[in-house]
């Protein structure tokens, strides 16, 4: 009965591992899991099942790599402090700077030029006719000759200009 109520303090606060290396360890998977998704995906602004997929399965692999074998509540407020960290100083930065604005979004890629599928760019970016139809729909274009310039930004958003 006492062990249900016994807390042992020591290892809920004392972390197990340096706090430097738990920074480090999460500075390191970040910007690899960053690399990763700035070269290899880009979504068209929406969730599908593999993209959540996708997400759940590397924060599970890169929690090992990232975390050690942590136990404590201060180790695991140093890692998310230290995600949350990186998340917003290369935002800021990128906000700051055109250079590492460059490195942290992609550049818009042209999806309609005068209502002419750019096919080159849409295998580039792994989007399908079908796909890039229902998108036009849900910004109420009916004919994707009607359009003038779609892109798909650097955030994931499709923009579509129509013509006149």
């Amino acid at each position: 009965m006492d062990k249900l109520l016994e807390i042992d303090w020591d290892s809920v606060f004392i972390p197990s591992s340096s706090v430097a290396e738990i920074f480090v360890r999460g500075t390191l998977t970040y910007l690899v899991v960053l690399a990763y998704f700035r070269a290899f995906r880009r979504g068209t602004g929406q969730l599908n099942i593999s993209d959540l997929l996708l997400v759940t399965l590397v924060s599970d692999a890169a929690q090992n790599a990232m975390a050690g074998t942590y136990e404590s509540v201060t180790e695991g407020v140093v890692l998310v402090g230290t995600l949350v960290f990186w998340d917003y100083l290369i935002n800021w930065l990128g906000y700051r700077s055109v250079f590492f604005d460059r490195v942290a979004s992609p550049e818009p890629a042209l999806l309609i030029k005068d209502g002419v599928l750019q096919r080159q760019t849409m295998k580039r970016e792994l989007l399908t006719e079908d796909e890039l139809k229902g998108i036009l729909r849900e910004k109420g274009v009916e004919d994707y000759t009607t359009v003038k310039l779609c892109y798909l930004e650097g955030s994931g958003n499709v923009s579509v200009i129509e013509k006149k």
